[in-house]
């Protein structure tokens, strides 16, 4: 399993919001390249960015820190966050990054994820952000009709390869993974899994390895240090 260091940018900033509020945001770094270069440095190959500008208003915030950072690491490096027009992708991937992750696009506009894994195929994952068992759109602020079975159904039909999951209700408040629905899906579906949200110590780093997901991503455990990221990676493997 890979793990997947996170890091929450708004305005230049390494940030955490607690359960998707941008009310409750905490400034973990002013400088994320620093801490992208940390996580190399403790042993991490992969990075998970989030633009929370671009999740909430649709267009990219922070494309200087994400191109910066590409250029500056080895990291594996996907980006998710207000990724909802064919232009955007394209300027995350010609800036160098692996992987983008569609959210909201994804559950609004099927045409454009189509057009989307037509043009870059597995350099797109899909976001399946779930709040009471339901698909969030817009940064979280909306809750579709959209169950997140029935979308993992659809993106898998698509040739979606790779599903970021998470939790909203888990996201930030250090209260563990939601493991009963990792596992659900993970057994229901021929797609490589990624858990967000709640992954809050070293315990459901293992239990989460022993499910053999694709990968976990750590964001709020690290910064307050109750997940070593050393340790994370090795047990991962």
């Amino acid at each position: 399993m890979n793990i997947f260091p996170a890091i929450d940018l708004y305005e230049g900033k390494a940030v955490r919001l607690y359960k998707g509020d941008y009310n409750q945001m905490t400034v973990y770094s002013e400088n994320p390249l620093e801490v992208a270069k940390k996580f190399e440095a403790l042993g991490a190959t992969h990075l998970h960015l989030v633009d929370l500008e671009g999740a909430k208003n649709g267009h990219p915030g922070n494309l200087d820190v994400i191109r910066r950072i590409v250029e500056e690491t080895d990291l594996f490096t996907e980006v998710g966050g207000g990724i909802r027009t064919i232009e955007t992708a394209k300027a995350y991937i010609e800036s160098g990054v692996d992987r983008i992750i569609l959210g909201t696009a994804a559950v609004e506009n099927e045409e454009f994820l189509k057009e989307a894994l037509s043009l870059f195929k597995d350099k797109v994952a899909v976001g399946v952000d779930i709040k009471d068992g339901f698909v969030a759109i817009k940064g979280w602020t909306e809750k579709s009709a959209v169950s997140a079975e029935n979308f993992m159904a659809k993106m898998e039909s698509l040739g979606v390869t790779t599903v970021i999951c998470t939790d909203i209700s888990r996201d930030g408040a250090m209260q563990g993974s939601n493991n009963t629905l990792y596992k659900e899906l993970s057994e229901k579906f021929n797609i490589d899994l990624v858990a967000s949200g709640g992954v809050s110590d070293i315990n459901d780093i293992k239990t989460l390895a022993a499910m053999n997901l694709y990968g976990a991503i750590i964001g709020k455990a690290y910064y307050i240090g109750a997940i070593n990221l050393e340790e994370a990676i090795e047990v991962a493997k």
